[in-house]
């Protein structure tokens, strides 16, 4: 009897228990199930440089759009992974046959993040505020054509120009241009509030920007599919790299130093993606300065250069070397690194001709950054090679480098990478930092504006490239790769580049 009592208790105490134990483990599997779907349904995107703010409409550096654009805000039009443009706030438009009237049918029922409807009054106030006397928008030339801004009704935007635009619906679609809300925008710089798929979360300074998905999205088919993004500012290309191989950042899309790349190679869990920028490496002139305002100078130090050679030294190869101030990405491309071939025979004939028998000496302002100390280095070595002197002066980059060469146009050379896409028009503007002065190259770059005929103007983009590689107010180097790395089952990155961006609104975890 007592036997059989005690062993119906152990029974029934293994019974409790071992129920007891399912519970808990059906528990930890849930838990651990509940934490690997919160897991896919958030990512964290690296970043090597913190924005200074984020309102892409009053600042030029593009951290800013890399983090706000396309996620928090969005534009009239937009530029899709190919460098198109496609409607985005503005679900059509009309243009006159003179080209001075854009008439667009405004996407009704949208809202900002905090409420606020969007409609041709907000859209007004954005352009307003954009072309303004007291405007700070980083472009704010974009604008420049537009005479005025009319609202016939609440969805009908009509833009008046003064002169054809024949890329205002691609400006219309940059950072820049984005349409903020009378409310929200003077706070927009530390609090964004858009009409985009995420709404802006929190900023910890130095560290990371949190990101939500946007529940009342007006595109229903272009909704977030992440739940939460957080971007993590890591400066350091050996804790870029540390980061992703410790899993604690999802994806770097630009990491920061191309002789790491090798260093994922066989990774189970990382892939590495080479894609296209609009970066191009360019050594500016000063071409208002002895003895940069000397054609046959600008020439001869561009035969000084093995462009390959500075691909090689300064990205471990990894690279396309440029003849004129244009990527392979862009419409009517030519390739110009033949006009000024490395020859550094030739460019000390050409110097001596031009009256240095006995070479130069001068500085160039070289970031701080590794691309522009590094292709400095190049310069100085392969300029050693035809009597030329460089000296390095590193130049802390954004502030003091804005300050001496930008705005005071306070150097003799300096090297930076040109993130804008299409900009050569920067070659026609004055004042500019490279102080180059050429009527006809201002020319073709008008007629460029004056028609909306795509082939006319890669014809016109083409004369335009050939003028820069003959006249090298600039010596023209490389365009940059967009060196990816990130977790193979994360999707919807933009491999290429076409504008510098984080779109987030196609990333998801394939399961």
């Amino acid at each position: 009897m007592m036997g059989h009592s005690m062993l119906a208790v152990s029974t029934a105490l293994t019974r409790r228990a071992a129920l007891g134990l399912a519970l808990v483990g059906g528990l930890m599997l849930a838990t651990q199930q509940h934490a690997e779907a919160a897991a896919k349904a958030t990512a964290t995107i690296g970043m090597a440089i913190e924005p200074t703010g984020l309102d892409p409409t009053i600042a030029a550096p593009v951290a800013i759009g890399q983090v706000t654009w396309q996620n928090i805000f969005e534009g009239l039009t937009t530029v899709d992974k190919n460098g198109k443009v496609q409607p985005q706030l503005a679900e059509s438009w009309t243009i006159s046959p003179d080209g001075l009237t854009y008439t667009f049918k405004l996407r009704q029922g949208v809202k900002f993040h905090d409420g606020e409807a969007f409609d041709s009054s907000v859209a007004k106030f954005a352009i307003d505020r954009a072309r303004g006397a007291d405007s700070v928008n980083p472009q704010k030339r974009y604008f420049a054509s537009i005479d005025t801004v009319e609202t016939p009704d609440a969805s009908t935007l009509v833009l008046k120009l003064k002169q054809p635009a024949g890329s205002l619906l691609y400006w219309l679609g940059w950072p820049s241009s984005v349409i903020v809300a009378p409310k929200s925008a003077e706070n927009n710089k530390t609090t964004p509030v858009g009409t985009g798929p995420f709404k802006f979360v929190s900023w910890a300074k130095g560290t990371k920007v949190d990101l939500a998905r946007n529940a009342d999205y007006w595109n229903k088919a272009g909704a977030a599919k992440l739940e939460t993004a957080t971007f993590r500012f890591i400066g350091d290309a050996q804790a870029q790299a540390a980061a992703l191989k410790a899993g604690d950042v999802d994806a770097f899309p630009e990491f920061g130093a191309p002789e790491l790349m090798a260093s994922f190679a066989g990774d189970n869990r990382l892939a590495t993606v080479i894609g296209n920028t609009e970066l191009k490496v360019v050594a500016g002139m000063n071409n208002a300065k002895k003895p940069f305002d000397d054609k046959r100078v600008r020439q001869a130090l561009m035969m000084a250069v093995d462009r390959q050679a500075v691909v090689d030294g300064a990205w471990s190869g990894l690279g396309t070397p440029i003849g004129s101030h244009y990527t392979p990405n862009d419409r009517g491309f030519k390739d110009l690194t033949g006009v000024y071939p490395h020859d550094a025979e030739k460019a000390k004939k050409l110097l001596a001709e031009a009256g240095y028998p006995n070479g130069l000496t001068f500085t160039i302002k070289a970031p701080q950054m590794a691309y522009a100390q590094r292709s400095a280095q190049m310069l100085q070595a392969l300029f050693a090679d035809i009597g030329v002197t460089l000296n390095i002066e590193t130049t802390e980059f954004p502030a003091k480098w804005v300050a001496d060469v930008f705005k005071a146009g306070n150097y003799d050379m300096t090297i930076v990478a040109h993130a804008e896409a299409m900009d050569i028009d920067i070659y026609a503007r004055d004042p500019y930092y490279f102080n180059y002065k050429n009527p006809a190259f201002n020319d073709i770059l008008k007629k460029v504006e004056a028609t909306s005929d795509p082939k006319e103007q890669e014809a016109l983009y083409g004369q335009a490239q050939t003028i820069l590689a003959q006249d090298v107010p600039a010596l023209f180097l490389f365009v940059m790769p967009k060196l990816g790395v990130w977790d193979k089952k994360l999707k919807g990155l933009w491999e290429n580049e076409p504008i510098p961006s984080n779109v987030l609104s196609e990333v998801q975890w394939a399961e």
